[in-house]
């Protein structure tokens, strides 16, 4: 008759081996889990967190892309607070990076953006799950934004910095792939998300029948138009929201116009 051992290995305190060393900070379409695929190729686990005030940095839409295609839109990232601003934490997700051939795989998507480490005791956790207890966590700042260091040597991506306008606006389907990944977390992270955002305005297109991001789908439509409206800042600037055509005619074509 088999018998167990009379007595097992105890594995307690071990650990399992190959963990990541290496984690990333997202706060805009990176909390998104089906768009960090698209990057990583495979999926990976997320970790809801906030960054303290004390960063020094606040998220709004100050990243512009899109230049090169003629469908320029603004994008989130960092800045620094301006006058007459309160800094505020910043939520979003951290997740493991498995190895240098997938950082760098973020770090080409993040092309306008340089990586900065950020330190642990400026990190908590927002759920139950914890933070990782070993290893580095890095976020993407778009380049050229002053962070106490001498960037003189480096290339800022042009226009960061700058708030929304005519040509680099506010576009439904980039929030819309933001907001759905905060829903994931719940209804409060995802508000939490749009009172700690900056930067909204009055240049806001509404591309959903036409997106500048054609992948973007838009499942939850309804609930994020209600947390758009219900919520403060955005909220403010709701109305302004435009579709193309209306968009052209209110922003673009008055941008056309001789003085």
């Amino acid at each position: 008759m088999a018998t167990g051992p009379a007595a097992g290995r105890d594995f307690w305190g071990e650990g399992l081996a190959d963990q990541p060393s290496d984690f990333l900070f997202g706060y805009g379409t990176l909390i998104s889990e089906p768009s960090r695929t698209s990057t990583s190729r495979r999926r990976v686990v997320a970790v809801p967190a906030r960054v303290s005030a004390r960063f020094g940095l606040v998220r709004g839409f100050v990243a512009r892309g899109g230049a090169r295609s003629g469908a320029g839109f603004t994008a989130l990232g960092l800045r620094r607070p301006r006058e007459g601003e309160v800094p505020s934490s910043i939520n979003g997700v951290v997740f493991p990076v498995r190895d240098a051939e997938e950082m760098a795989a973020f770090d080409r998507r993040e092309g306008g953006y340089r990586r900065v480490e950020v330190e642990p005791a400026l990190l908590e956790a927002v759920g139950w799950q914890g933070l990782p207890r070993s290893g580095r966590v890095w976020i993407y700042v778009p380049k050229g934004v002053e962070m106490g260091v001498d960037l003189s040597g480096e290339a800022g991506a042009p226009g960061n910095g700058v708030p929304p306008d005519a040509a680099f606006p506010l576009v439904q389907s980039y929030i819309d792939v933001v907001l759905q990944g905060a829903l994931a977390e719940g209804a409060a992270f995802a508000r939490e998300l749009i009172e700690t955002t900056f930067d909204w305005n009055e240049f806001w297109l509404d591309d959903r029948p036409t997106p500048r991001r054609p992948w973007a789908e838009t499942e939850q439509a309804g609930a994020i138009d209600r947390l758009l409206a219900g919520t403060e800042p955005a909220a403010s600037q709701f109305r302004n929201r435009l579709y193309p055509e209306l968009y052209a005619a209110r922003h673009l074509m008055d941008a056309t116009e001789p003085r």
